[in-house]
């Protein structure tokens, strides 16, 4: 895969309203925990690598554990998510796949349980936002950087 071209250099202008989004989402007193969340779960669902291997790296970063990390992929069969987690996570996933899901009440009703109505607009918002970056770099074939190969102790 090549990259296209950098959407950032063609269209400045839309770069930046993206990148206010962005802002928006890092300052709307989410839990970084919930924003994790939101953009490794999306991206997985998108298939963007470029924006896993962010948010992978993100994430342990800020001291998220690499089970939490890596069982996300499949977070319906593990229990490593608390009640809030697991909401979020279905939401998630039914507003990335809003074509196939339609965001059903079954997948609203357990988020309303552990979230407020301005949160759950602010969740949203996030999810909608990773949504932007991951069509931007899927589509324009973004590359993330290839890591130092570790050797084998």
């Amino acid at each position: 895969m090549h990259p296209r071209f950098n959407p950032a250099k063609a269209s400045p202008e839309s770069y930046k309203a993206v990148v206010a989004l962005e802002n928006f989402v890092q300052n709307s007193g989410l839990e970084r925990r919930f924003i994790h969340l939101i953009k490794l779960r999306a991206s997985q669902i998108n298939g963007c690598a470029y924006c896993v291997d962010m948010h992978v790296k993100e994430s342990r970063h800020d001291g998220l554990s690499e089970q939490w990390i890596n069982l996300m992929c499949v977070w319906w069969e593990s229990p490593v998510y608390d009640d809030r987690e697991r909401a979020l996570l279905r939401w998630v996933d039914s507003v990335t796949k809003i074509a196939q899901t339609g965001i059903p009440d079954s997948d609203y009703e357990p988020l309303r349980e552990h979230f407020t109505e301005e949160e759950i607009v602010k969740i949203t918002v996030a999810i909608a936002t990773i949504n932007v970056w991951n069509r931007l770099a899927v589509g324009f074939r973004s590359q993330h950087p290839i890591d130092a190969a570790s050797k084998a102790a």
